[in-house]
């Protein structure tokens, strides 16, 4: 790639060469001393998605994220990013890579923008006037143009972060690679992270390790969840919080349900229900197997009995949590 080039310029040369996968892995291994660290891992990550690397402290994700840049070697298996492979093409994929260690480290005595300055001249050797107004572009992107000409010894923990990700931006990276980006921070300084990363996916595909779960539940389209070096579940994350390709309606009805209970109990469409009574009121959980047969009668079942109240009718949405400790428990 010509480093002279105008970095806007550079950035759509690019772009139109990439391939809707970024990153592809085929049973992806690493050994150490005879203790399997990550086992036949397989990913797909497709371009500006936001994919979240999901698994507790230990799980191996930070194995995974050294394999994909080409600072450890796999013990088996394969893996391409922008269809180049990760042993043999590393500088070509980190060229195209913005990469944010779970612990950044700065000197301390520099100001953000002189760190952004330093980090640009490994990237482009172009007009000064283009670097200026990247280094600019990025410090605006994160939010921290108040303190941009200050030392960082005086940053806090959110600044810092944010600071990674403008230096890991600074070369207009096609994927951005975030080892545990929001581990080490406050509440307000987790939500400021999450809003940037829904930011940043409109120029780059983001891959990002978490063991946070409401983190990857708030900005992932797609999540695969490690455990002990094996990947236990990955895929939309709509269809993970769904917990099943049965649909289950939760229903609470006030008044007499046992009509009601036996005009759905004989659909075929029906496989199961679940009755709880509390006082004067009857929780139904309803499995169904055809989705759009439910949507259409179910309601219109339940109420053909005129002296019943339904007071809540929903379809049951799994929190992330549940699906997590489902997958994990049962490895």
């Amino acid at each position: 790639m010509d480093n002279n080039l105008p970095i806007q310029s550079k950035k759509m040369i690019i772009m139109s060469k990439q391939d809707p996968i970024i990153i592809n892995t085929s049973e992806l291994c690493k050994n150490y001393n005879g203790i399997e660290a990550l086992k036949n891992l397989d990913l797909k990550v497709r371009r500006n998605s936001i994919y979240g690397f999901l698994g507790p402290n230990g799980a191996g994700k930070t194995t995974a994220i050294k394999l994909l840049l080409g600072l450890i070697k796999p013990t088996s298996g394969t893996g391409t990013i922008f269809n180049h492979d990760i042993i043999r093409e590393s500088l070509k994929i980190r060229a195209r890579v913005g990469y944010l260690p779970q612990d950044p480290r700065f000197y301390e005595e520099m100001s953000a923008r002189e760190i952004l300055r330093f980090t640009a001249r490994f990237f482009f050797s172009g007009p000064k006037i283009e670097i200026k107004n990247r280094i600019n572009e990025m410090i605006e992107l994160v939010g921290i143009t108040g303190k941009a000409d200050r030392p960082i010894k005086g940053f806090s923990g959110g600044e810092r972060q944010r600071l990674g990700i403008a230096q890991a931006m600074i070369n207009y990276p096609d994927l951005l690679i975030l080892d545990e980006p929001t581990a080490s921070l406050d509440p307000l300084g987790r939500h400021m992270i999450l809003e940037l990363m829904e930011k940043l996916r409109e120029f780059s595909t983001i891959f990002y390790s978490t063991h946070i779960l409401d983190d990857v539940q708030r900005v992932s389209d797609t999540v695969a969840i490690l455990n002990r070096g094996t990947m236990v579940a990955k895929g939309n994350v709509d269809k993970l919080l769904a917990g099943s390709e049965e649909t289950i309606y939760l229903v609470k009805i006030k008044g007499n349900t046992e009509a009601s209970l036996k005009n759905i109990s004989d659909q075929p469409w029906i496989t199961n229900i679940e009755s709880e009574k509390k006082r004067e009121q009857t929780s139904w959980q309803i499995t169904v197997s055809d989705d759009n047969i439910a949507e259409e009668k179910l309601l219109r079942l339940i109420l053909a009995e005129k002296n019943i109240r339904i007071t809540d009718f929903r379809i049951k949405k799994y929190d992330l949590e549940e699906i997590f400790l489902q997958v994990v428990e049962a490895k």
